[in-house]
């Protein structure tokens, strides 16, 4: 049980830290200024190696929260634990001025057990969105510089069942969590300092259902289809701006002179996922994933005399990677699992009438231990830009790790 305690004092330390690990993994984006700033797509370590596929996959040694009815593919005897983190930089460039910013924090902390024969239940705490940037630009008589950090965090909660041979069924019930804040300071010539602060606080519950279908077609070769939908739904929480003049005499004066309240709603629209894979012998595995959402018609607060609701496009996302291992047994290096994926896909986020695209490729390892723990190593390329009128090139360089902890618990007594 002792390993059970640290592992929970893991998960209560990512999750006290969550607002920090908003700030530190942030991409350093000005796109993130916009709604709830840059999405994540619940990926593992391992996941994001192979392009973020997920929604057809299954395995009894990796936990898969993109389709929670992968839940029900653990063994019996089996507990998973899968912590992640990355580094990297990004640099950014418009027209006049390039810029580089180093990147890295804790990712996202999971854990999966079995419950019975054909069910399994994970819980963890992911990253829904992060925002992070800081740019300015002069205007007449004076400067106004942007400034972005914060995010949502996710503590979900999953079960899985496989009702019927090749049939999982499962879901994910998750509490949202994060307050986004936006600052625009305007500086005078005369040193006269004003700010003017957003502040989006959110707080509701995210539901997914999952769906995996698999045919075997014999011992080596089986295809398995994924489906998942999230609901959308009205967000509970509250966005409001303060306005603040800020003495130049003295950094610690600070007065309030205006306040605004929430005038218009705000919510997540649904998401719909599909996905295809195929794997022989449990060393070949390929897949594709996409992933749509109706951001379109999805209203996003305007604060009253402060700034106005902010319109958005039809985000998508299109994903293939794969997964080989030379052996089960043998050398090490016939033991590791060799990744590669690539994506392709287009934001939520628009800026004016532009919209705004990005693209990737990934590669990875998953390298075996003696200790039943796998230590997954990725490298990401990532590509956003608007189109069709360039605003901001951002070219992300990442590497990701995670350890994924396969235990055996519950192996039955021996009767004597």
């Amino acid at each position: 049980m002792k390993f059970l305690k640290h592992i929970l004092a893991a998960i209560l330390a990512v999750g006290a830290t969550a607002g920090a690990r908003a700030d530190e993994t942030a991409n350093a984006s000005p796109y993130s200024m916009f709604g709830y700033g840059v999405l994540n797509d619940h990926v593992s370590a391992s996941q994001r190696a192979m392009g973020g596929i997920g929604y057809a996959l299954q395995s009894k040694r990796q936990i898969n929260v993109k389709n929670p009815a992968s839940y029900a593919a653990i063994d019996t005897m089996t507990f998973l634990f899968d912590i992640g983190a990355n580094v990297g930089a990004v640099n950014l460039a418009d027209k006049d001025r390039k810029f580089k910013k180093t990147l890295g924090g804790l990712d996202y902390v999971t854990m999966q057990v079995p419950i019975g024969k054909w069910m399994g239940a994970s819980i963890g705490l992911l990253p829904y969105s992060s925002t992070g940037y800081k740019f300015g630009a002069e205007i007449t008589d004076g400067l106004v510089t942007n400034e972005g950090s914060g995010g949502i965090s996710e503590a979900y909660l999953g079960w899985a069942a496989r009702p019927v041979q090749g049939l999982s069924v499962g879901f994910n019930a998750g509490l949202l969590f994060g307050n986004i804040v936006n600052d625009t300071y305007v500086t005078a010539n005369n040193g006269a300092q004003s700010l003017y602060e957003r502040v989006t606080k959110v707080r509701d519950f995210n539901l997914q259902f999952g769906l995996q279908y698999s045919l075997n077609f014999n011992r080596d070769h089986k295809a398995t289809l994924g489906l998942s939908y999230t609901l959308g739904h009205k967000l509970h929480g509250d966005i409001y701006g303060t306005r603040y003049d800020i003495s130049t005499t003295s950094s610690t004066s600070v007065d309030t002179i205006g306040y605004t309240s929430l005038v218009h709603g705000f919510k997540l629209p649904h998401t719909f996922g599909a996905g295809l894979s195929y794997q022989w012998q449990q060393r070949l595995t390929v897949g594709a994933d996409f992933t749509y959402q109706p951001w379109k018609n999805v209203p996003f607060a305007g604060v009253e005399g402060f700034s106005d609701p902010q319109y958005f496009n039809n985000r998508f996302k299109a994903a293939i990677g794969g997964e080989y291992i030379p052996a089960t047994r043998g050398n090490y290096f016939k033991r590791v699992a060799y990744r590669v994926g690539a994506f392709y896909g287009r934001d939520y986020v628009m800026v004016g009438n532009n919209s705004v695209k990005e693209y990737g490729v990934s590669c990875g390892f998953g390298l075996p231990t003696p200790v039943r723990t796998a230590v997954n190593l990725g490298f990401e390329y990532t590509h956003r830009n608007s189109s069709p009128v360039s605003t901001v090139a951002e070219n992300y360089f990442m590497v990701t790790l995670g350890v994924a902890l396969n235990e055996v618990w519950f192996v039955p007594s021996k009767i004597r």
